[in-house]
């Protein structure tokens, strides 16, 4: 006896998109914002300006990225520069004079939903989300840059429109407090903030 079998069939595949950017509207509202046309007058002429006069400058950046509790990603890129809060500069005058242990430790990124406009006067959160903050991971993007990035995940809907960056889990000193258009969560979504910190010499 003799036979044969024959099989026959097809093969299709989709690519999934899993990584976007922000739209384009909410990229406008949050550019328009007089904070933010702020920080970059300070980064795009301040600093050079700074630098030609031999004067020492510190400017703070905070860049972030949603990823929805189905993995898929959205790069909100950069949301503002400059507020470094006068209780951190006050802090690093005392930590020349006796050093401790919290000096390492501005990492604890903490997010909110108030909008009242950053002012080098804060000393906390306007109003936090209720979540915990997240211990982030510290680097040197370059020998002038301190990095940290941390990803806070959240349990609620909410519109999150402050961030800051602490040296401990809750309280203490507020290291930078920037705030920007409402990017907005649900349950199971999480927000990963990258902060830069970029020192300029003198002389």
């Amino acid at each position: 006896m003799n036979s044969t079998i024959g099989l026959k069939g097809s093969l299709t595949c989709r690519k999934f998109k899993t990584h976007s950017m922000a739209p384009f509207s909410w990229k406008l509202r949050n550019i328009l914002r007089w904070a933010y046309l702020r920080g970059e007058i300070a980064w795009y002429i301040g600093r050079p300006i700074a630098k030609a006069l031999g004067l020492v400058s510190v400017i703070g950046e905070l860049r972030a990225i949603h990823i929805r509790r189905d993995g898929t990603t959205v790069d909100y890129g950069l949301l503002g520069r400059r507020s470094v809060t006068t209780a951190f500069c006050a802090f690093a005058v005392d930590q020349l004079q006796t050093e401790t242990s919290v000096w390492g430790d501005f990492k604890f990124h903490d997010s909110g939903v108030g909008t009242t406009a950053e002012n080098v006067a804060n000393t906390d959160m306007e109003t936090t989300d209720g979540e915990s903050r997240a211990t982030g991971t510290q680097t040197e993007g370059t020998s002038v840059e301190y990095k940290s990035v941390g990803t806070i995940s959240y349990t609620t809907t909410k519109a999150i429109t402050e961030h800051g960056l602490f040296n401990a889990s809750t309280g203490v000193t507020l290291l930078d407090r920037t705030v920007f258009t409402a990017l907005n969560v649900v349950n199971g979504d999480s927000i990963q903030f990258t902060y830069t910190l970029t020192w300029t010499a003198g002389g």
